[in-house]
C-alpha cells in the first residue's frame, strides 16, 4: 500500500496530512494524485465518500505551493453551498502551513463579506455557479491567472441546471489550464460537458459509476404507507445505541418539515435538526455544525444535503421516501460507511416506490435485501386519499413505461364543443333550447 510519502509533496503537506489522521491513501487519490501533479486533465469517477476531494485538493496546493499576487489562480466550481463551504474546509485543512488564501462564494446571503475577501487576494475560490458569475460579472473576479478549474460533483450540477452557467464559465477562463471532472455517476449531460470541458483526459474510475460504497449495508423495508412508515421509523429509534447519529432523508419540504415536528414531539428539540432549502443559509451550517459535533443525534435533509455533507461515523442513512432521481440514491447513502468505517442504509418503499426501486437495483448493479417489517411494528390501514394518490402514482409510472396503457385514472375525454355542450346543458335541465325564444315572447 503507497504512503502519501510516495507522492513526493511537500513536508507542510505532509504533516497537514498527518495532523489529520490520514495514515494511506484511498483508492481514488493513488491513482488521481499523480495524473493531476503531471499537469494532465483528469476525469475521475468514484463512489461518493472515497476522498475525491483530497485526491484534487493536495496535488492542485502542491502545484500552488504559496501566496501569489492577487487574482485567482485555481477555482473549484460545486452544485450546492454545502458542498462549496465542505471542499473550502478540506482545503483548509490540508493548506494550514501554507500561506494560500482561500475564498467560498455561494448564494443565500448579501455578496458584502465574499467581496471583501476577494479583495484582500485569493488564490483559490470554491463557489457554486451563479455566485461566480455574479462577482465576476461585477467586476469583482479576474481570471487572467487561473490555471486549474475543477468541476466537483459534475453529475448534480448536470441535474440542477447548471449546464449554461458552465458553458458561460468555460468561455471567460483562459484556454490553457488544466482542468479536472470528478464525479460519483456518468449520465449523459456529465459525457457532453466532459467533452466540452476536457482535452484528452486521464480517465480515473476506481469502481463502475454509480457503485455503492462496499462499507456500506444496504435494507429495504415494504412499508404499505406514511403512518406505518413512522410506526417503523420510531421502532428503530429505540435502538439509541446502534442509531446513535443518522440522517433521515426525505422527498419534499413539506414532508421533511413533518418529520422533524413528529420527532422533535417524540425526542425533543436538542435531538433533531431539518434543512432544506426554504431554511436560511446560516440555520442550515448552524443545524450542520451541531450534527457534526454531536451535539444532534438527528439530522433530516432533502437532497439539497445529500453532496457534500463530510460527517464521520454516521451510523444510519434512513430513507424516508425512496427518490425519484434514482442517482441521489447513491449520494444519500455514500453519507455513511465513509473513509473505511461502515454503516447502514435503511429504505422504507411503499407500493408506488417499488418502481424507482427497481431502477436504483438497476443503476447500482445489484439488488437490496429485502427485511420483514418487526413484529413490533403496528401496520395502520391506509386512509381513502393515500391510496388514490399511490393508485394514480402506479397509473403513471406504467403509462410513462406503456403510452397505449389506460389506468383506472387515465385523462377524460375533452368537453363537448359549446353548441353541443349548450345543448346537453339544456336537455339535462329539462328545456328545449329550440323554443327559448318563445319562451321569452309569452313572458313579456
Amino acid at each position: 500500500m503507497p504512503s502519501f510519502e510516495d507522492f513526493k509533496l511537500n513536508r507542510q503537506l505532509l504533516n497537514a496530512i498527518a495532523d489529520a489522521g490520514y495514515t494511506e491513501p484511498t483508492p481514488i487519490q493513488q491513482k488521481a494524485i499523480n495524473p493531476i501533479l503531471a499537469g494532465q486533465d483528469v476525469m475521475g469517477i468514484a463512489q461518493t465518500g472515497t476522498g475525491k476531494t483530497a485526491a484534487y485538493v493536495l496535488p492542485m496546493l502542491m502545484k500552488l505551493k504559496y501566496a501569489q499576487g492577487n487574482d485567482v489562480r485555481a477555482l473549484v466550481l460545486a452544485p450546492t453551498r454545502e458542498l462549496a463551504m465542505q471542499i473550502a474546509e478540506n482545503i483548509a485543512l490540508f493548506a494550514r502551513y501554507t500561506d494560500l488564501r482561500t475564498v467560498v462564494l455561494y448564494g443565500g446571503l448579501g455578496p458584502k463579506a465574499q467581496i471583501s475577501a476577494l479583495e484582500k487576494g485569493v488564490d483559490i475560490i470554491v463557489s457554486t455557479p451563479g455566485r461566480f458569475l455574479d462577482l465576476y460579472l461585477a467586476g469583482h473576479i479576474v481570471v487572467k491567472q487561473l490555471q486549474m478549474l475543477v468541476l466537483d460533483e459534475a453529475d448534480k450540477m448536470m441535474d440542477m441546471g447548471f449546464i449554461g452557467s458552465i458553458h458561460r464559465i468555460l468561455e471567460i477562463v483562459p484556454r490553457k489550464r488544466q482542468n479536472l471532472l470528478f464525479s460519483a455517476t456518468m449520465s449523459e449531460l456529465v459525457h457532453k460537458i466532459a467533452g466540452d470541458f476536457l482535452k484528452f483526459p486521464t480517465v480515473v474510475e476506481v469502481a463502475p459509476q454509480a457503485t455503492p460504497a462496499q462499507t456500506v449495508r444496504q435494507v429495504l423495508y415494504e412499508v404499505p404507507n406514511l403512518k406505518t412508515k413512522l410506526n417503523l421509523l420510531q421502532h428503530l429509534l429505540k435502538n439509541d445505541e446502534d442509531f446513535n447519529r443518522l440522517i433521515i432523508f426525505c422527498k419534499t419540504k413539506a414532508v421533511a418539515d413533518n418529520i422533524y415536528s413528529f420527532l422533535q414531539r417524540k425526542y425533543g428539540e436538542e435531538q433533531v435538526r431539518v434543512i432544506h432549502a426554504n431554511k436560511g443559509q446560516n440555520t442550515r451550517i448552524n443545524s450542520i455544525n451541531a450534527f457534526k459535533e454531536g451535539d444532534v443525534r438527528m439530522l433530516v435533509a432533502t437532497d439539497v444535503a445529500a453532496r457534500g455533507l463530510d460527517i464521520s461515523h454516521v451510523s444510519h442513512v434512513i430513507n424516508f421516501d425512496v427518490p425519484i432521481v434514482i442517482e441521489d440514491y447513491v449520494h444519500r447513502i455514500g453519507r455513511t460507511g465513509r473513509a473505511f468505517n461502515t454503516g447502514d442504509a435503511i429504505t422504507f418503499c411503499n407500493p408506488a416506490e417499488v418502481y424507482y426501486v427497481r431502477k436504483i437495483e438497476k443503476l447500482i448493479r445489484q439488488q437490496i435485501p429485502v427485511v420483514e417489517l418487526p413484529a413490533e411494528v403496528f401496520i395502520e390501514q391506509t386512509p381513502f386519499d393515500e391510496r388514490q394518490a399511490i393508485a394514480r402514482e402506479i397509473d403513471m409510472q406504467k403509462r410513462k413505461e406503456n403510452p397505449e396503457f389506460k389506468g383506472a385514472f387515465h385523462e377524460k375525454k375533452h368537453a363537448p364543443s359549446s353548441a353541443k355542450g349548450k345543448t346537453a346543458n339544456a336537455a339535462k335541465s329539462g328545456r328545449n333550447p329550440v323554443n327559448k325564444s318563445a319562451r321569452q315572447k309569452r313572458r313579456k
